[in-house]
């Protein structure tokens, strides 16, 4: 975690509203990515292990077609996702509003385990991968900003 004594930096709190606003424009382009390339040859390593978690050998094409299909509409809600989390970032670091970073916690908070345990069970390791650095990337900033803004606001009045 990153310690009280930055907490009068306004450079570091300049960098993780950056680094937010980069994870916002990388979850936009990776749902736009997966809603029209799904289908390309890109996602065939992606999709065969999803399909060997289901099936446990070669699924049949219309299997394939639902995976891609998934896939797109995943990409959909991640696009959209993606756009509450750049608004919200754009609120907490213009207002200095602590409640837009905690809001965006309770969000990870309540996907990762979901997510996690529901990879789990199909044995998705590459998603519980992801989502413990997801985990790890976003929740330190995130805590971070909440507090250094809780503080500042609290100083000011």
């Amino acid at each position: 975690m990153l310690s009280a004594a930055s907490s009068s930096r306004p450079g570091l709190r300049r960098g993780l509203v950056l680094w937010l606003y980069a994870a916002g424009a990388g979850h936009l382009l990776a749902g736009l990515l997966l809603t029209w390339a799904g289908h390309q040859a890109l996602f065939n390593d992606y999709l065969a292990t999803i399909e060997q978690a289901f099936w446990g050998a070669a699924a049949p094409a219309p299997a394939r077609a639902q995976q891609v299909w998934w896939l797109g509409l995943f990409g959909a809600t991640l696009q959209s996702y993606a756009l509450y989390l750049l608004a919200l970032v754009y609120l907490g670091d213009r207002l200095r509003a602590p409640a837009a970073w905690a809001w965006l916690m309770a969000g990870i908070v309540l996907w990762a385990p979901q997510d996690m345990w529901l990879s789990w069970q199909v044995g998705m390791s590459s998603h519980l991968w992801i989502d413990s650095f997801a985990l790890l990337v976003l929740l330190p900033p995130l805590a971070w900003l909440y507090r250094h803004d809780r503080l500042t606001s609290r100083s000011l009045s």
